[in-house]
């Protein structure tokens, strides 16, 4: 015969209580739990997640990283929007305020890059992202981003930029970024209607001081060759080392008459660089050709086989001479 089992009686009151209290301090254990490892992995993002009422112009939230990164305590941003407007690079701010209102056509905007001054007085880069988040509530519109610490990253393009643009041994421009650089001032000449002059130099008998001096000595010829270089020219134009002792200089918007006198002065600042050997001091000489921009010239070639030309018939006249072509 089967047995019946009697139902149990529920748990009294206080019972349910209990249990109901016992349930409950576990739910929020577990939500403890939670926001304690929220705020443990917010601690260790070096980025700063924020969120902004684009209406009151008010900051809702900003993470911990806020203070490591920008300098400032999370109260005073919160408290006032221009904490965090003030901190922007001066250049970019302009930039940084049409690119964050771009949010409210495109919904999301991924591509912010920007400086920061913080309160050290070092310039941070921010790679800044951000999301339109449309509230329920009536036309309240919420805009959310995660800023990022790029500077380590900036500063290696940068370097990695440096390096694959400039002749390590005089740090002027090398070959390649050189005719890049005289490339498009020859076609924003031409476009323009502006004058250009186009110089090449060469060191003469460089061989020889080679050969008598060493290598490391000729090495110094060329640093010195470079850095004279550098201080005679203007800003804007442009100088490099094309080739073993060869250098070349661009000078957009130059006249023919003022392009010689750099020329001029050039020659004159090499002249009077003196090196030592031992108890033996030497000095270095130049032969230059220059050129200038003609109506027939449809390219940057035209003017470099002219200047080379002048360089060569400067070397056949006896050297330590500029020859204009």
């Amino acid at each position: 015969m089967a047995k019946h089992i009697q139902p149990r009686d529920p748990p009294p009151a206080a019972a349910q209580t209990l249990l109901a209290l016992f349930h409950a301090q576990g739910e929020v254990a577990r939500l403890s739990e939670r926001e304690q490892l929220f705020s443990s992995l917010l601690e260790t993002v070096n980025a700063v997640l924020w969120a902004f009422d684009w209406k009151t112009r008010q900051v809702l939230y900003v993470s911990p990283a806020f203070e490591r990164i920008f300098g400032r305590q999370v109260s005073r941003v919160l408290a006032d929007f221009n904490e965090w407007r003030d901190s922007i690079y001066p250049d970019d701010l302009e930039y940084a305020e049409r690119s964050l209102a771009q949010v409210l056509l495109q919904g999301a905007v991924e591509d912010r890059e920007y400086r920061i001054i913080n309160a050290a007085g070092e310039i941070r880069w921010l790679s800044d992202k951000c999301y339109i988040n449309q509230q329920q509530d009536g036309d309240r519109v919420i805009v959310v981003g995660i800023a990022e610490d790029i500077t380590e990253k900036k500063q290696l393009e940068g370097e990695l930029q440096r390096l694959a643009t400039t002749d390590v041994l005089t740090q002027s421009s090398n070959r390649r970024h050189f005719f890049e650089c005289a490339n498009q001032a020859f076609t924003a000449a031409r476009e323009d209607g502006t004058p250009l002059s186009f110089l090449l130099l060469d060191i003469d008998d460089f061989k020889l001081i080679n050969d008598t001096y060493g290598h490391q000595q000729g090495d110094q010829v060329l640093q010195h060759i470079a850095d004279s270089g550098k201080a005679v020219l203007r800003r804007g134009d442009v100088f490099g080392r094309i080739g073993g002792e060869e250098f070349a200089a661009v000078f957009p918007g130059c006249e023919a008459e003022v392009a010689e006198q750099i020329a001029e002065r050039l020659q004159r600042e090499i002249q009077r660089l003196s090196f030592s050997h031992g108890q033996e001091r030497f000095g270095v000489t130049i032969s230059q050709g220059l050129t200038s921009l003609r109506d027939d010239d449809l390219s940057l070639d035209s003017l470099f086989a002219r200047a080379d030309a002048a360089m060569y018939q400067a070397k056949r006249m006896g050297k330590n001479q500029i020859i204009c072509g």
